[in-house]
Formats: structure tokens, sequence, C-alpha cells
């Protein structure tokens, strides 16, 4: 089943609110020739765009395939929020890793929403960073956990940005009756990820980079010189960097079996004024819970809601997703019960059993880096830091990163995708519960 049609159009964006003000990128003609280069990047997300341009600031011949449009998958359709650390909190990383591997992953993290906040400050990004990102707990019971939390991060790792919020305070910003505390990291933020992930295509592209979009990739010939095909031209190239997240395929069977599709959902409201837009989140910082099948929210620049929950683990979104979000939607806030809804859509998004990053470096020319688990708007965007400093022989990020071991998902290719329906169904039965 081909995901980069079954749910949108061939060659245009989906219906969200995010296109309706975008200035699509110019000169990303399909590729219609056969042509040599010394990079292929497959993939036009964070991911992808973010290693062009970083390997067309070091002066390598740059060939980004996009099967659709820049931006168009999870990258263009995502709630935007630029979390601090790895998708995992440092509790869970310790326990897995120890705390000095622990460590460098948290600071591979912060610095990867380092990168967003420079990069959004280029004439070329039209989106601002917006500083702010609420933990918020919807069990009485995980509040201590948030409490000693933000002592051990202020302590033991120097990160004097985060603070708890009781459920006072975080009453206060957020208006609904279901959150009993939490914590607040001035140091992340949101952002709009398209017009990010375009602006980041411009800079690419003034640096020297080419871009095309229609130009699904049909055969991958691994080699000392890899080939590429298209359905009208081809490219051999010294490295390929695989960016291609949930939309991965068949096109790389290891990556394949260690990153899994999974569909999620967001709608926008009708804009509010500035006094009823304060009764529902006083401040511009964006929100996200604690249930395992997460919620999260922010404001647009118009003032519109912009509220993501549910997910599905079929291939189809649903007929009607307004319906299908509005649900959690007026459960969390409600005093927006049957609130006008602008905007629904859905995106495909790349899971991995662990929720981390898959990194990894096939026979040394081909680099692939996926599976950010709702956590890539800044880990996507610092892997194409991280992979063009790894083409050019300075790999010790990108080694910390590929030493995750990223276990594959049971049941083989037949099997996996049932199996994951059912642990999300328990999942999803105790965030219930």
């Amino acid at each position: 089943m081909d995901l980069l049609r079954i749910n949108d159009r061939p060659g245009k964006y989906p219906s969200s609110f995010y296109v309706q003000n975008i200035e699509p990128l110019p000169n990303v003609e399909p590729l219609a020739e056969d042509v040599t280069c010394d990079v292929c990047i497959i993939g036009g997300g964070f991911t992808g765009v973010s290693t062009a341009l970083h390997l067309a600031k070091r002066g390598y011949k740059v060939r980004l395939l996009e099967a659709q449009r820049v931006g168009f998958g999870a990258s263009g359709r995502n709630g935007g929020q630029v979390g601090q650390g790895q998708r995992l909190n440092q509790d869970d990383l310790e326990k897995m890793f120890g705390k000095p591997r622990a460590k460098e992953l948290w600071q591979i993290g912060t610095q990867a929403v380092e990168i967003v906040r420079e990069l959004s400050q280029s004439p070329s990004v039209r989106a601002d960073f917006h500083p702010g990102i609420i933990h918020a707990d919807h069990r009485s019971h995980y509040v201590p956990h948030s409490r000693s939390y933000v002592e051990k991060m202020q302590t033991e790792y120097n990160y004097p940005h985060l603070s708890f919020l009781d459920r006072s305070a975080l009453a206060e910003v957020v208006q609904s009756p279901v959150y009993k505390g939490g914590t607040l990291d001035i140091r992340a933020g949101h952002i709009d990820p398209l017009q990010f992930v375009l602006g980041l295509g411009r800079m690419a592209q003034s640096a020297g980079a080419t871009l095309h979009e229609n130009s699904q990739v049909t055969d991958l010939v691994q080699g000392e010189m890899n080939k590429i095909h298209t359905k009208l031209g081809s490219i051999k190239a010294n490295y390929v960097v695989l960016a291609c997240n949930g939309y991965i395929g068949d096109l790389h069977r290891d990556v394949t079996r260690r990153v899994m599709p999974i569909n999620n959902y967001i709608v926008a409201t009708t804009p509010f004024s500035a006094e009823e837009r304060a009764k529902i989140l006083r401040d511009n910082v964006a929100v996200a819970d604690s249930k395992f099948v997460v919620n999260y929210f922010r404001f647009s620049e118009d003032n519109r809601l912009l509220f993501g929950g549910t997910e599905s683990y079929r291939y189809r979104f649903p007929k009607d997703i307004a319906a299908q979000v509005r649900r959690p939607l007026e459960v969390i806030f409600p005093q927006l019960k049957g609130v006008r809804i602008d905007y629904a859509w859905g995106g495909t998004l790349g899971i991995s059993m662990n929720r981390l990053p898959h990194f990894a470096n096939y026979g040394g020319n081909i680099l692939s880096m996926s599976g950010f688990s709702g956590h890539g708007v800044a880990l996507g965007t610092l892997s194409g830091q991280i992979a063009a400093e790894a083409i050019v022989g300075q790999a010790e990020r990108f080694d910390i990163m590929s030493q995750i071991q990223s276990p594959t998902f049971p049941g083989g290719k037949a099997m996996r995708h049932p199996l994951l329906i059912l642990a999300m169904l328990w999942f999803s039965i105790k965030d219930r519960l």
C-alpha cells in the first residue's frame, strides 16, 4: 500500500491550516535526466532538507529527491512543538544507557532545539520561534515525579530553564479542569513547521543544493557508486542519505523493520479574540500532556487553537477527522463544546520500538536517520547537520546516535502491524482508566 498516495493527491499538499499562506519553492522540477553528484538525499522533510543545506554549505554537489512536495509529510503537518532532549526523559535514558551516555543524548537534544532557534532567524525562514512548552500531568500520581524531575534537571544536568507547576499554577495558564500539575520548559518552544521546512529549502537552494519534487525513488542499488532511479531519471552518487521516516516503504528493508508508520490528526478552530484566547491558554506556549496517546495544542499566529490528538494504526485516514479530534478537545476544554473547526488533517510519522531515533550507517556510504516518534522538528533538523558531519569524516555525534540499538518490530512483515494495533489499543485503554 502506497502511503504517499492513499490519503493524499499526487503533488498536492494536504488541506491543512499551514498550507494557506505558504509560498512553494521555485525550481523544484522532477528529476528528468541521468546525473552524477556527491550526495543523493531521499526525502524532503526536516532531515532531508537540513542535510542538503549543511552539505551544500560545505561545497558538496547535492541532489534531493522528494516523492511529493518539500514538507509534504510529517514535517509540514505536525503540531510544531520543538522539544528538548530525546523523546524519552532522562530517567528512562539513564536506566537504559547509564548516566554518561544519557547526558550525551541530552546534550544532542538541546543542540537540536538551538539549531531550530538559530535557523528560524534567517530571512529565508518565515516562521518565528516561540519559547515555552508545558508538559501537563493528567494523573495526580504523576505530579511528584514532575517535581523531582525538575530538581534533577536543575542540579544534575545544570538546566535551570525547567520549572515545576502545581495544579493552581498550571490552571492559571491552561484553563482546563483535566490537569493536575506539570512542568514548563522555557528553552523549548514551537514554530510553524511547514513554513520552517520551506525556509530550510530556500536556504539549501541558496547554498547550491538542487531539490527535485514529484520524484519518487523506484530503486536504490548500493555500490561503490550508488544508483538511484526514479520514473524519469537516475542519479549516481558517492553517498545516499535516507530521510524518508514513515514513508520509507520497501526502499530499505532494514530500516523498514525498525521504523513503523502511524497516523496522527490535528484540527484548527475558528479564530478567537484575545479575551477568548486567554480563557483557554493564557500564554503563548505549547502544551503536551502525559497520556501515552498524547494530546498537544498551541495557538496559531491568528489565534486559532491548533489541537492534535488521537492516533490510528490503519493506513487510511478516518472519513471525519474533525469529529475524531473533537472528542479529546472537548474533554480537555469543556468550554469549547461545539466550537467551529475550520481545518482538520492527518499525517503519517515514523515511530521506533523504543521511541528513540534510528540512526544507521549501511556499508559506509548509505546513512539513514528516522523514527523520531513525534520529536522530529528539533531532532530531524539537527540530524541533517549530524549527517553532513559524518560524510565529511566527523562522525562523533552520528556514532552516539547510531549506538542506540533500534529493535525490530516483532511479527515480521505480515504481523508487525496487527501486533502494533493491539499494543496501542492497550495503551489507549490505560489512558482512559
